[in-house]
């Protein structure tokens, strides 16, 4: 049987922080709540992998792996989200799981596992049209962006003016030319509406990352540095 691009998560309210990481990374999903959901909803492909959490309920949390493990068309790439605590639930189990990851987590740790775990398989997983640059990642298709893991609250010009910026590194724009590419030749506001958001971009960034959109004096504006820069 041919294994679909779906991960079955478990849970079936998986926590904010997974439902974003998964959204972002391009990964198809389904969260359940039990074996038997999992069973009823399963693609025709069957589930290319599952996250299971165990912080909340240990015991439900394993009792699930070791139902994915038992079935015929057994799961064979298997995520677990644990706390510290958790650790020592480990022994004994290395049969009902490939990996695993602390839970709290960072979203670049939950996502270089996820890529690590599913290459391995034979499946290629759809990604997305993303944006990546220097801790930014801009999922063209969602319209959803975070830095360094961290989603980010943008209006929809602040996100098509990043998007624009980002997608031309080290390159130099005018206030014109952004009016013109990012808002639209139809657009007949001042250059100050491209100071204004920028500034509001910046202070999403924050303040340690403020720099990635820099003012370039007398010119306009650029994200990162400059070919030529020290």
């Amino acid at each position: 049987m041919t294994t679909s691009d779906f991960i079955v998560v478990f849970p079936g309210t998986p926590a904010p922080e997974v439902v974003r990481t998964l959204d972002m990374s391009g990964y198809k999903w389904k969260s359940v709540s039990s074996i038997e959901e999992s069973n009823k909803c399963e693609p025709q492909g069957g589930w290319m992998g599952a996250i299971i959490s165990c912080d909340e309920d240990s015991e439900s949390a394993w009792a699930f792996a070791r139902s994915l493990r038992k079935r015929d068309n057994s799961v064979d790439a298997v995520l677990l989200l644990i706390s510290g605590a958790q650790l020592s639930e480990l022994e004994l189990r290395d049969d009902l799981y490939e990996d695993f990851c602390l839970s709290p987590f960072h979203p670049s740790e939950f996502t270089a596992r996820l890529r690590h775990l599913f290459s391995s398989t034979s499946v290629a997983v759809s990604r997305p049209d993303l944006v990546e640059n220097s801790g930014l990642v801009l999922n063209l298709e969602t319209y959803q962006a975070s830095f360094n893991g961290n989603a980010l609250d943008l209006t929809f010009m602040e996100y098509e003016l990043l998007k624009f910026l980002a997608q031309n590194p080290g390159k130099v724009f005018t206030r014109e030319v952004l009016l013109s590419r990012v808002w639209g030749y139809e657009y007949y506001g001042g250059a100050r509406t491209v100071d204004v958001h920028v500034r509001r971009l910046r202070a999403k960034l924050g303040e340690e990352h403020a720099n990635l959109i820099q003012t370039v004096r007398s010119v306009g504006y650029r994200f990162g540095q400059g070919r030529w820069s020290n």
